[in-house]
């Protein structure tokens, strides 16, 4: 530190303490962090709040400090002494005296706050600032809370993640009043859901109380939830539909209602009538409004019919450029509930290309499948008399024609049976499946483990991981999966399902398929899609390491398969494979210099000879837990025939080995992949022994 800092800090001296600004900021530099330090020492005085002259050689000290930072751009490197003195500033009192009287402390974190908070683009500094930043909104300064909130707000656009995990205390502190934080909440909200989820209805209910700039962010996070989460949002519909009658919030609401009629269309039935009169008020609206109606309709043929009463009464009156969309929600559905129209809608919509006549035979229609409607009646009462009750079937389906992918997987149960006999023992279902950002988009992380987890198991302890680039198409066998395991057809509310869908949606794209609608395209997944997965299973070794087994019906692991070999490899000193195989001496591909060595595969270890003696090994062994990957070397004409080379990586070296022929080249990968995942198993069995 220099030499009058030292003595202006030390005898907090104000008279030499403006002689700090005559200093040139290189010249100071280097001791701003012990100058800071010694500051937090003076300023956690218990008579630094009373002691004038103390404050005023802190103030000036300070704004020297922050200055020269700035001026050399070495926050970085004094980062951590800037916040040790800012976040001390929380044990004391912060709160103003008076109106406009900030305490001594407050003063501090003010002067401090624009030096560390404008450098919000510099991630080092955020990762230390962020977590202390958050802590000074429920304070109760309400200046200094403003000045925070503006600094977040910036950081959060430009690294939402460092601010993720403070979302519960951001959101208390905008229901607090501090409206200024609602545009961090839709940043944030993609990686802490349910934190905003928890106070979704005080969010939604204080949209009434917010300045017009405020209500835009509220409104793209209320749309964020209904395009992720639409039925965490159903139970805020009435509050929703209270604010249909504000011109600035109709058109956003009606969306955020549409996605919601999707996911929970009962949630909107009461509310019909409203929304018609909206319709009515807005005729730019309607599309929205028969959106909703469709769904409704969808739940039971009664609402269908009152849904399409209703669509069909705006086909003979509303303009022309709106006549092709509400036609296609009147054909959706006509086609889910057919006998409404008795098998003849295709009929009358290739009759007329009249907007006006096919309504007014649509409308014909609706009179009479009621005359039908009147007389299945009767007959069900007659039915009933008879001892035949329907009345359970009836409510089954009408507590399920609302869970789309319920009727779909019912539908299909026969078909996705058929499918997973044969899948199953080529494709295995992971244990786990995470999803994960990467340069290229999102992969799937998967783990599989062994279920039978006998003596020498491969993965009793630890797991086989493998990265996709098809995350899609694994969610999709992990559902079929499921359905084929169980008796009735899986609901969309069951807990498994749900934690599908959430993976679906972490992988979603902009304009792509919801879960529930992509499940629904096809029932099975194509053949090539399937090759294309177990390519890649070849292409990681997997089926060295894991075989299905027809007893257990299961993809067990290589020992638990061959327990007869798993216990001669297991004991000392028995080889699990030896023989020659040719080292190439240099790593330039252009230059063929090959070496023929015996190699012995026994315990932990690869071992080089020079013969089949004992006592001549060549070289150091290879330690078979260091291994990081075993790959083929492949070749690139297709005439060659399958690779007799591959090669062998750890941590400091690369080994290229090649066999005599393909089929020895096979069962070297096979038993070298077996003997590294023992090799880790083992180490993974004594680390949990010792723990």
């Amino acid at each position: 530190m220099h030499q009058l800092f030292s003595l202006v800090l030390a005898q907090r001296d104000l008279s030499r303490a403006r002689d700090l600004f005559s200093l040139d900021d290189l010249e100071i530099e280097d001791g701003l962090s012990q100058a800071l330090e010694e500051i937090k020492d003076i300023t956690n005085l218990q008579d630094y709040r009373t002691n004038d002259n103390d404050q005023a050689v802190v103030e000036i000290c300070i704004t020297r400090i922050t200055t020269a930072i700035r001026e050399t751009s070495s926050i970085e490197r004094h980062g951590l002494a800037l916040v040790g003195l800012w976040e001390s500033c929380l044990e004391h009192n912060l709160t103003p005296q008076g109106e406009t009287e900030d305490t001594p402390h407050a003063k501090i974190a003010s002067d401090i706050t624009s030096c560390i908070l404008q450098n919000y683009s510099r991630p080092p500094v955020m990762v230390l600032a962020v977590h202390v930043a958050v802590r000074f909104l429920q304070r109760g300064n309400r200046e200094l809370s403003r000045n925070m909130s503006s600094y977040l707000s910036l950081a959060a656009i430009a690294k939402a993640d460092l601010l993720a995990e403070h979302t519960q205390a951001i959101t208390l502190s905008v229901l607090g009043g501090n409206h200024m934080l609602l545009r961090v909440l839709p940043s944030v909200y993609p990686k802490q859901p349910d934190a905003i989820h928890r106070h979704l209805g005080n969010l939604t209910a204080m949209m009434s109380q917010l300045e017009s700039p405020e209500q835009k962010h509220l409104l793209r996070l209320i749309q964020m939830v209904a395009e992720q989460h639409p039925l965490i949002l159903s139970p805020h519909v009435p509050v929703l539909v209270g604010y249909l009658s504000d011109p600035s919030l109709n058109e956003a609401v009606l969306c955020m209602l549409v996605d919601v009629s999707q996911a929970s269309p009962s949630s909107l039935v009461s509310f019909l009538p409203t929304l018609r009169i909206v319709g009515q008020q807005s005729p730019s609206f309607l599309s929205h409004v028969a959106k909703i109606h469709r769904a409704v309709g969808i739940i039971n043929e009664a609402w269908a019919r009152s849904s399409l009463a209703y669509l069909v009464s705006l086909l003979g009156s509303m303009e022309h450029s709106l006549h092709h969309g509400l036609l296609l929600e009147v054909r959706g559905l006509t086609e889910r509930h057919a006998s409404i129209l008795g098998g003849c809608s295709r009929d009358i919509y290739r009759m007329s290309n009249s907007f006006t006549a096919i309504a007014r035979l649509l409308g014909r229609r609706l009179e009479q499948s009621k005359s039908l409607a009147a007389h299945t009646m009767r007959s069900r009462s007659v039915n009933s008399d008879s001892g035949h009750d329907e009345e359970g079937v009836e409510l089954a389906e009408e507590k399920w024609e609302v869970d789309r992918l319920y009727v779909h997987l019912r539908d299909n149960m026969e078909k996705i049976k058929e499918f997973c006999s044969p899948m199953l023992r080529q494709i295995p279902i992971p244990e786990q499946c995470v999803i994960e950002d990467s340069n290229r988009g999102c992969v799937a992380k998967l783990s599989f483990s062994c279920p039978l987890k006998g003596h020498y198991c491969l993965y009793g302890k630890s797991c086989f991981n493998l990265t996709s680039r098809q995350p899609h198409l694994w969610i999709n066998i992990m559902l079929l999966h499921l359905q084929s395991k169980s008796s009735s057809p899986l609901s969309s509310r069951e807990q498994n399902v749900q934690r599908l869908a959430s993976l679906w949606e972490r992988t979603q794209l902009k304009g792509a398929h919801s879960f529930y609608m992509a499940m629904m395209q096809h029932p099975t997944p194509h053949k090539k899609d399937l090759d294309s997965l177990q390519i890649h299973l070849e292409e990681v070794h997997f089926f060295d390491l894991f075989g299905y087994s027809e007893d257990e019906a299961a993809w067990l692991c290589f020992m638990c398969n061959n327990p007869d070999k798993a216990s001669v490899v297991n004991q000392e000193g028995q080889p699990l494979m030896e023989g020659k195989l040719k080292e190439k001496q240099v790593r330039w591909k252009f230059i063929k210099r090959w070496k023929t060595r015996y190699f012995t595969l026994a315990g932990n270890q690869l071992l080089f000879r020079k013969n089949k003696s004992k006592y001549e090994l060549d070289d150091s062994p290879i330690e078979l837990s260091k291994v990081q990957s075993v790959k083929v070397v492949v070749k690139k004409r297709r005439d060659c025939g399958l690779p007799r080379a591959f090669e062998i990586f750890t941590d400091n070296k690369t080994y290229v080995l090649k066999a005599r022929d393909e089929k020895h080249a096979e069962e070297w990968l096979q038993c070298i992949n077996v003997a590294v995942a023992q090799a880790r198993e083992r180490e993974n069995r004594e680390a949990t022994t010792y723990l």
